[in-house]
């Protein structure tokens, strides 16, 4: 019986790649909370996450000529991203509220370590199974 490595891992990996993508995204925002004028940028997670199971992540800018540039590679992340709406505006523009931001990565990092941990059980299940214990 022939098992496929992306049948028993579902849809851990596509989970993976884009809890690190906004773990990119949030540093950034942290990373600029001093900057004027600095718009905080977010993915709506499940949005993305549903885009790239139905297959739609290649869905998107179409380049028709050799010399147009291509869509990024981040597909469906960079299509879910989005401006976040403030809670508090400042006085200079800058949309970022650090305890969101701290909040957001938080959340973030607890699911990313969870998708983690089902992996790492799935890759043990099949290393025992292979072993045959």
């Amino acid at each position: 019986m022939k098992i496929g490595i992306d049948a028993a891992l579902g849809i851990h990996p596509d989970a993976l790649a884009l809890r690190a993508r906004r773990t990119e995204i949030l540093a950034n925002n942290m990373a600029n909370a001093d900057t004027p004028n600095f718009k905080a940028r977010d993915i709506d997670f499940k949005q993305a996450m549903a885009s790239v199971t139905s297959g739609n992540e290649g869905q998107g800018i179409r380049t028709t000529h050799a010399r147009h540039i291509a869509q990024s590679q981040s597909g469906a992340a960079d299509a879910q991203l989005g401006y976040r709406t403030p809670v508090l505006p400042s006085l200079d523009g800058n949309t970022v509220d650090g305890h969101i931001e701290q909040s957001e990565m938080a959340s973030n990092n607890m699911h990313l370590l969870a998708s983690l941990r089902f992996v790492d059980s799935r890759f043990k299940g099949l290393t025992t199974a292979i072993k045959g214990e």
